[in-house]
């Protein structure tokens, strides 16, 4: 009779082992998860940004282009090299946009998803340095004018539900696009 049960003891016993082990793992994960929403939340008063690092370098010919709208006369594009995910939850990255004569401007940026919110940290001028902005402030991505990059770079892929993703999910997200919002196609 032992011999007949030991084999189900031991079928037992391995199953709770698997079954703590899954629970455990999916517990660290929604774990991971709460406390990365905590980061990307709205309504974190607690939330503090991290330092920006300084401007990275940028390519001029290697980027992902960001369709703008129609009335836009300008290419632009993230340097894919230049775009990171911070702890504090603010995508940090370089806009490069290029005129008809083929001058171009780059803008260094942050955007915190959750409050739909953007910051320009510097300015890459034709002389070819880095101007950094005296004293950033956030300022609604919408309320970004005259220019709509970061606007049109959240939505197409930046950000997802005012949520910040990883470098490589926004990269996927950008590149994966067949059609912007403005009716071009883009790829």
């Amino acid at each position: 009779m032992s011999q007949i049960l030991a084999p189900i003891a031991l079928k037992l016993m391995t199953s709770r082992r698997l079954v703590k082990s899954v629970f455990g793992g999916a517990l660290a994960l929604l774990a991971m998860i709460a406390g990365a929403q905590q980061v990307n939340s709205a309504d974190n008063s607690e939330w503090v940004e991290n330092p920006a690092p300084p401007p990275p370098a940028f390519s001029k010919e290697k980027w992902v282009p960001i369709e703008m709208p129609p009335f836009v006369s300008l290419k632009v594009g993230v340097d894919p090299n230049t775009l990171t995910v911070g702890t504090d939850g603010v995508v940090r990255y370089v806009v490069v946009m290029v005129n008809a004569s083929g001058s171009v401007n780059a803008v260094y940026e942050g955007l915190r998803c959750a409050t739909d919110e953007v910051k320009t940290y510097a300015r890459f001028s034709a002389s070819g340095t880095w101007s950094p902005v005296r004293e950033p402030v956030w300022r609604g991505v919408a309320e970004n004018s005259p220019s709509r990059h970061s606007h049109a770079f959240a939505r197409q892929g930046g950000c997802r539900d005012k949520f910040a993703f990883n470098k490589e999910e926004i990269l996927k997200a950008l590149s994966e696009r067949k059609q912007g919002p403005f009716g071009s196609n883009i790829n």
